[in-house]
């Protein structure tokens, strides 16, 4: 069997449309058919070459999805064959299998344990969620494997954010909208979004933000400076970047405010920080996809999703095809949309 799949073949180069021969599933592994799949920071990352030497070459990438489950490996007892299921990175219940390779003309191309940019995927079956989702929120939901888990639990599980506590939230890609739905959940107040992008601004503002600030405009940061003197409650930084890494910290309380980092830094990135900006009592505050775990969240999370789905529709745009991967990949580095959705 084969599965047509968009691979790297090389970093800072288009993805190549390619098909792939499946290999036979292990223990613990599952065939998927991909319905949808997201884009991430992640794999924009591995495409440029900015998490330095890729050992890997050629491979698969991926690692949000929706799919349906058609072939199950030996002594698999957690899935049956059309169970609907959301694909994560995050690793949930169930064997971790870990990765395969699957077989391109002469060449063996490497795959994880789940990766979604092809029809047909072997996946662990430890980073496969079962849930009950109607065809027609196939297209709204793959940020669920990544995206709203990671956003989501920043807030939720991270933060321990409460009913009236103030949030900033830097880059609103994804990451960044599944945290204002989980803030807004919260009833968190208010909700401050950062973005350079025009229409990325729009959207938070759409999706419920109590303030946008274009952090590239010196006077609206001054504005928020003088809003909000003592600082908020918490700050999320969702953009990579690490000058606003830096920064952030500035925006928080004394004694109480809480930065977490979700942002994916270039690798070999380091951060520079005054240790005075600990001495008031603030923290910095990692997490692993937002500390979530799918088997106990993502049907929480994908409640939220669905309350929103409008607002996602609008969010996320068209559903591209694979073939056109490419352009929805340069789509989402010049920031034009949310998060590209690619559909089979």
């Amino acid at each position: 069997m084969k599965t047509e799949a968009a691979i790297l073949v090389n970093t800072k180069q288009p993805l190549e449309i390619v098909n792939l021969e499946i290999p036979i599933l292990n223990e613990g592994q599952i065939l998927v058919e991909i319905l949808s799949t997201g884009i991430c920071g992640t794999q924009m990352a591995e495409i440029d070459g900015l998490k330095g030497e890729d050992k890997w070459l050629p491979h698969c990438l991926g690692h949000e999805a929706v799919a349906k489950v058609i072939d199950i490996g030996p002594y698999n007892s957690k899935f049956q064959k059309d169970d609907k299921v959301i694909i994560s990175w995050i690793k949930g219940s169930g064997v971790d299998a870990g990765g395969c390779s699957y077989i391109w003309k002469d060449k063996t191309v490497n795959a994880g344990a789940v990766t979604t940019f092809q029809r047909y995927s072997v996946i662990s079956e430890n980073r496969a969620t079962k849930i009950n989702i109607s065809d027609e929120m196939n297209n709204i939901l793959p940020m669920l494997g990544c995206a709203s888990l990671t956003g989501m639990g920043a807030v939720n599980n991270v933060l321990d954010a409460k009913e009236g506590q103030s949030i900033g939230i830097f880059g609103f890609g994804g990451i960044g909208l599944n945290a204002l739905l989980m803030a807004r959940s919260l009833k968190l107040y208010p909700i401050i979004v950062f973005d350079t992008s025009e229409k990325r601004r729009a959207l938070a503002k759409e999706a419920g933000a109590d303030l946008v600030v274009n952090p590239s405009e010196n006077h609206q940061i001054l504005a928020f400076k003088e809003r909000f003197p003592a600082g908020i409650d918490f700050m999320l930084e969702a953009t990579g970047n690490v000058s606003v890494l830096e920064n952030t910290l500035e925006y928080i309380k004394n004694l109480s405010g809480k930065l977490v980092v979700v942002g994916n830094a270039p690798a070999n990135s380091m951060v520079k920080i005054s240790p005075h900006q600990f001495n008031l009592g603030k923290s910095i505050l990692g997490t692993w996809g937002g500390n979530s775990n799918p088997d106990r969240d993502v049907e929480k999370y994908a409640a939220i999703l669905l309350k929103n789905r409008d607002l996602l529709a609008n969010f996320l745009g068209e559903t591209f095809k694979l073939y056109e991967i490419n352009m929805a990949i340069d789509q989402m580095r010049a920031r034009t949309i949310g998060r590209p959705i690619i559909g089979f």
